[in-house]
């Protein structure tokens, strides 16, 4: 679930894990923006490293909000996992409750399967790590909105507890061979064809917002801006922007 680079890096914080975070005893939270100009059904995945599943998650209309509180000093201490916009869903929850991009089960208020190819900002809130939280946006699946991650609250050395992502809609430049139409024939999603390998896709992501990863190893590239950190903050905002 979580890109490569951030999997390294949390290996590398557990080597000084005898140093306790300043933010141990604070669970963090996430507000959730929605300006892609229609109705979002916020979905939310988890590693399978204990982290709890997220319930209740909300519904919102454009211009809405709603804030989240990240169960990170539950056991067992930690959260890793990712936020993303559902979009085009339709049908009862529990019953035929589908979505067009992100789909991820039959539950509106909570993700019963993994995610569709969608894009994503994902975390590491991890109560044993000092330099936690992480974060970054990833299109290494795919790209259906543009996210940002910023800092809430933020104090910090400079270089840390930046912004994440950006507002850029890379809908109209996707290879057509990559697009998925929705029902009124409007481009909603392009899909990466090859997440480990550098293509036109990810080229094209990363001349216009290199501060998201574009493939699954683009941590390795010298001068990259793919994963970002801020150990003193309340907290996180995850916008999702328009691709009008």
């Amino acid at each position: 679930m979580l890109t490569r680079l951030l999997a390294a890096l949390f290996a590398l914080a557990f080597a000084g894990a005898g140093v306790p975070s300043a933010n141990a005893a604070i669970d963090h939270t996430v507000t959730l923006v929605n300006n892609t100009g229609q109705t979002i059904w916020v979905g939310s995945t988890v590693n399978a490293d204990g982290s709890r599943a997220l319930t209740n998650l909300p519904m919102l209309h454009n211009g809405q909000s709603a804030t989240v509180t990240i169960p990170e000093t539950s056991a067992p201490g930690h959260w890793r996992g990712t936020f993303f916009a559902r979009q085009g869903c339709t049908g009862t929850s529990g019953a035929n409750f589908r979505c067009a991009v992100g789909d991820c089960g039959v539950q509106a208020a909570r993700c019963v399967t993994g995610e569709q190819p969608a894009s994503l900002a994902e975390f590491n809130f991890d109560t044993r790590d000092r330099l936690a939280p992480w974060y970054n946006v990833s299109y290494v699946n795919a790209f259906s909105v543009p996210v940002s991650i910023s800092p809430v609250n933020a104090t910090g050395p400079p270089g840390s507890c930046g912004t994440a992502g950006c507002t850029t809609n890379m809908l109209p430049q996707c290879n057509p061979a990559y697009v998925k139409y929705g029902a009124n024939g409007q481009r909603i999603n392009c899909v990466n064809p090859n997440r480990d390998a550098q293509t036109d896709y990810s080229n094209t992501i990363k001349s216009r917002c290199p501060k998201a990863y574009a493939w699954s190893k683009q941590d390795t590239e010298p001068g990259n801006q793919t994963v970002f950190q801020c150990a003193n903050c309340s907290g996180f905002k995850v916008t999702f922007h328009s691709v009008a």
